[in-house]
Formats: C-alpha cells, structure tokens, sequence
C-alpha cells in the first residue's frame, strides 16, 4: 500500500528513524505504516545513503560553502532563533554539530552572540534550568499522559492531549481536542495504539477521566486499559510533580507554540502539533538525553494493538457475577457496588482466607475488597 499523500515526508522520516533504532521490527514497522517492504527497504537504503535528503521525491539538498566567514555563522545561529525563539546556545549548537561538516561556536559564544543581539530573556533562563529526574530503563514501560490546560481560538476551545513516552521523551501524541471526555481520549489513543503498540502503564492525573477519586475509582477509559492489558498510575493529588516530565513538556509546547500563535480553529492546532511534534522528536536537541534527539531512543512497542479484545474468563474456583445496575453485583442473597464502570462485564470473586472478606477481580486486576457483612448493600 502506497505512503499517504498528506505528510509523506513527516512520515518517511518517522519509518526511517523507528527502523533505524537497534531491535527495531521493520515488518511490524511496514504493518503499522501501511507501507509494503520493498517501499520500506528502499527508503531505508536512501536515507543511509543520503540523510534526510534521500527521502525526497527529488533531491534538493544543497552544497555547503566552505569559505563562510564568521558573520555569516553568525547570521546562521540568529535564523535558528528566529525559527525556535526559544532555544538556547546549546540547542543551536547541537542543531549546528549535526549540520555542519566543520567547528562550530561553543554553546557559550552562541549565547553570547543572542545575548548581545538582544533575543535572550533573563527571567526565561531561569525557568529552564536542567533537572534531574527518574526514568523507565526502556521505551513503553511508561507513557505520561495529560490535558494541558485549554486555550481559545477564534473559533471555539482546544484543549491539548499530550502522550509522552518517559523514557525517551518521544511525543507519541499530540492531539487537538474539543473537550476533555473519556471517549475523546479513547479515539486519540486507538490512532497511537494501531502504530506504536501498547504501553506497560500510562501514569495519569485524578479524576475525569482518569478515575481514581473516592466516587469514581475507575472509568470506562481505565476499564478499557485493563482489557488490554495496560495498568493505570496515578498521580499524588496535589503533587504535579509526579508527572515532571509532562509538566516540564507544557511548558515547552507553549514556549515553542502556543505563546507566538493564535489559530482559527481544531484543524489548524492540528496541523500545527503535527508540525511541532515531528520536530519535537527528531529533529529538536533534548538536554536530558545529551542532547540527542527522542526518536534516537524511542521503539515502537512489541505489544501490538488488538482490533477485537479477547473474552473475559476467570478460573474454574471463581465465583463469576456479571456487574449490572449501576455497578453492582449480587453475592450469597446481599448486594455489593463494584463500580459503574464494569456495568455489563463478568467480575470475580476470590476468597482471601479470612471468614467472609472476598476479593473482587475485573481481569487480571483488583478492584475491591468485600467483607458480607459490612460491605452489603450497594
């Protein structure tokens, strides 16, 4: 199957550089592209051969000037700042290294050159002090997902779905969404679950439409994450530290975006995330990662997407009752609320060695202890 008209080259590049990564599954990479080998391989050969360049339909790449002279280096570390008004000297300078085929400035005399230019902000280079923080040993053991806070356009709200793998950095998501529902999120994450797999676990916040508050432990979103298999993290309240990189992140889109654009409506964020976000991740130097790119440490997941999710069934000692009226079940004649959320799934119930406490499962997960004589009436 031929590549998509829209996007080719956004496309080609993000093969190529999943291909590239050591382990990295072409076939499944050709399955997820909706690409045929014999178009994946040549490619492949091409962008080996010639860069980024040897994925145009037509070569375009220009020969370098040996002779440039130090104005001009000058007036090319400028036009990276006019083009990333918010990257600094040593974002330019990795930008240069991977460009320029002779010495390039130290990061010191770039920020010097901008300072003296007038494009720095002090008080901005205090926000944007490097910091030290966990991660997951490998790609997909966690994604850190979010809403940022919605912003206007001219034509109504965009509220920004950000889906962050911890890892690596990489931007598996960056959707333009008119609300903040559980069914919108859904939609967004069966497009990034069809091409890069399913993740471990994705560490959310609390509440709608995550889940995880006293009235609403689960939602359908999380129900739906338990059938595939994806354990759900949630963050402390009140604590939006525990999703440091997702708020270092939105910071980062509105420097680099929203805070220089106003758009019409949901099509034109769109286009523009889809933009930001191929650059995000490979082509924006990340000081996390020494300055390397989040496509160079990123693979897709081995963990493929299911079309149909499998039957729910339980062991042959389970007591199995089906979740109905709004989220509850009966047990030896008394009834026990479990969750709106399972309304029209099978739960089991597993005894726990103690006289009358059960364990109620949904799949592989627990979902609540019952005790019969406490827990009885719904």
């Amino acid at each position: 199957m031929p590549w998509q008209e829209v996007n080719t080259m956004s496309l080609r590049r993000e093969f190529v550089r999943l291909a590239s990564v050591p382990g990295g599954n072409i076939r499944e990479l050709c399955r997820r592209f909706r690409i045929s080998p014999k178009t994946a391989y040549k490619w492949i050969e091409r962008y080996q051969e010639e860069g980024e360049e040897g994925l145009r339909d037509r070569s375009r790449r220009p020969g370098h000037s040996p002779g440039r002279t130090s104005p001009e280096m000058e007036a090319r570390i400028l036009a990276y700042r006019e083009v990333h008004p918010a990257y600094g000297g040593r974002k330019i300078r990795a930008k240069l290294l991977r460009e320029e085929r002779r010495e390039v400035p130290s990061a010191s005399t770039i920020t010097e050159i901008l300072r003296r230019h007038g494009k720095l902000d002090a008080d901005e280079s205090v926000k944007h002090s490097p910091m030290t923080r966990y991660e997951y040993e490998e790609p997909n053991g966690l994604w850190q997902m979010d809403f940022k806070g919605p912003f206007e356009t001219a034509e109504g709200r965009c509220n920004p779905l950000t889906i962050l793998d911890d890892h690596s950095r990489f931007l598996v998501g960056l959707f333009a969404c008119e609300n903040q529902k559980g069914s919108t999120v859904q939609r967004c994450l069966v497009e990034v679950f069809r091409r890069y797999g399913l993740p471990e676990r994705i560490l959310v916040d609390n509440g709608s439409p995550w889940g995880d508050d006293r009235e609403h432990p689960y939602t359908p979103l999380t129900v739906w994450w338990i059938r595939l298999g994806i354990g759900a993290i949630h963050g402390r309240p009140y604590h939006p530290q525990t999703q440091g990189k997702a708020e270092r992140f939105h910071r980062t889109l509105s420097a680099e975006v929203l805070r220089y654009e106003r758009f019409r409506d949901l099509a034109a964020c769109q286009r523009r995330f889809t933009e930001w976000r191929e650059s995000y991740n490979g082509d924006r130097p990340h000081e996390a990662l020494g300055m390397e790119v989040p496509a160079s440490r990123y693979r897709v997941s081995e963990r493929s997407y299911p079309e149909t999710l499998p039957p729910i069934e339980y062991g042959p000692g389970d007591w199995v009752r089906k979740v109905h009226d709004g989220g509850r079940i009966h047990f030896r004649g008394k009834v026990f609320r479990v969750g709106q959320a399972f309304d029209g799934y099978p739960v089991a119930l597993r005894p726990t060695g103690k006289e009358e406490v059960f364990e109620v499962y949904f799949c592989q997960v627990r979902i609540r202890t019952i005790h019969l004589q406490t827990d009885a009436g719904g």
